[in-house]
This record gives C-alpha cells, sequence and structure tokens, in this order.
C-alpha cells in the first residue's frame, strides 16, 4: 500500500467518524505499518468495521487477520485434497483375498 492508498483508507473513515485523526502524522504512521498490506483488503475489512463499530478502525482492524484467513483457506484446501483422496480410495476399495485372515492368523501363531 502506498500513502495515496492510506489517504483514501482515511476519507472513508473520516465520512463514517468524523472526529478521525487524518493529519499527516498518522497517515505516516499508519503508512509504516500499512505499506505490506493489500489494499483491496485493507478497504473490505474498513468497510465491515464501519459496519460493525462504532469507533474508528485501528491498524490491526484495518489489517483484519489476514494470515488467519490465508491460513484457513489453506488448511480447507488440504482436507478437501484428504477427503477427495478417501473418496477416490473407496471407490477402489475390495475386499481380502478369500484365505487372507486365516494366512496372517496362522502367521500369527493364532487359530
Amino acid at each position: 500500500m502506498n500513502k495515496a492508498e492510506v489517504i483514501d483508507l482515511f476519507i472513508e473513515i473520516k465520512r463514517e467518524y468524523p472526529n478521525f485523526d487524518d493529519s499527516d502524522e498518522n497517515i505516516d504512521r499508519h503508512l509504516k505499518y500499512l505499506m505490506d498490506f493489500p489494499f483491496d483488503t485493507a478497504l473490505c475489512n474498513v468497510e465491515h468495521h464501519i459496519k460493525t463499530n462504532k469507533w474508528p478502525p485501528g491498524i490491526a482492524e484495518i489489517r483484519g487477520r489476514l494470515g488467519e484467513q490465508i491460513e484457513r483457506d489453506r488448511m480447507r484446501t488440504v482436507t478437501e485434497e484428504y477427503f477427495a483422496e478417501r473418496a477416490r480410495a473407496r471407490q477402489e476399495a475390495c475386499p481380502p483375498p478369500p484365505g487372507w485372515k486365516e494366512e496372517v492368523y496362522a502367521k500369527l501363531g493364532r487359530r
């Protein structure tokens, strides 16, 4: 995110929260913590915050929980792959050959 995008965020925040500090110092401070963050995600988080909170968002609310969202999406993909593999294995499954169980028991010394 660049300084112009931080200013765009501040404009959106200032519309809903007139007392929000939009000074140059605050813009620079936010830029320091948001320069590695995508603008579209930040804007979405600000819009969600405006809908659900009566206080202006801080840097943590603007950043949201992107790391958790990425991990959740990754785990969802891994889980879907796992269940697809299990479904494929279920389709290919077949019972053991006749006498297999008895052979195993004989090798173990059981009857």
